[in-house]
């Protein structure tokens, strides 16, 4: 770092594999939660501290269902979400990493980037989804989803320093 100060600190990391199917989460979304049950323990963070989450945000049927599903149970208390494949595409490989730095400028910019092209969420989902412009937000602690291809689930819990 050159003696510069952290940006954000990587906290913790849950991943996890279902193998149940090459291209689609499992509708369960069981190994997903694990993952970020995983992060979440490994940083020390009780899900009601986590201010933001960085969605996989496919815009899939399948894929935003097990994800919102997965955010309104394990973090009930409606932390703002974005997604960043409406802007970029689909990075696949690079698509966690990506967005993980995202994420990293999330927490030190304290301004959540919107959902590209959503003007109203799914109603049927009860997020605080991001949209039309950014938002000022002190988000001291976020997770960054990241769910695979063959099923790889990887979680990461970013902290202010």
């Amino acid at each position: 770092a050159r003696g510069r100060p952290p940006r954000a600190l990587l906290a913790g990391c849950g991943a996890t594999t279902d193998a149940h199917h090459p291209t689609a989460p499992s509708p369960d979304g069981r190994e997903a939660e694990a993952a970020l049950r995983t992060a979440l323990a490994e940083a020390g963070l009780d899900p009601h501290d986590v201010d933001h989450v960085n969605a996989h945000g496919t815009s899939t049927a399948l894929n935003d269902a097990v994800e919102a599903e997965l955010v309104s149970r394990v973090l009930p208390h409606r932390p703002s979400v974005t997604a960043a494949k409406g802007v970029l595409g689909h990075a696949l490989g690079a698509a966690g990493g990506i967005e993980a730095a995202l994420t990293v400028l999330t927490l030190e910019h304290r301004r959540v980037p919107p959902i590209a092209n959503l003007t109203a969420p799914a109603p049927e989902f009860d997020l605080d989804c991001v949209v039309k412009a950014p938002r000022r937000q002190d988000v001291r602690a976020a997770v960054s989803h990241s769910l695979g291809f063959g099923g790889h689930n990887v979680v990461l819990a970013l902290t202010r320093p």
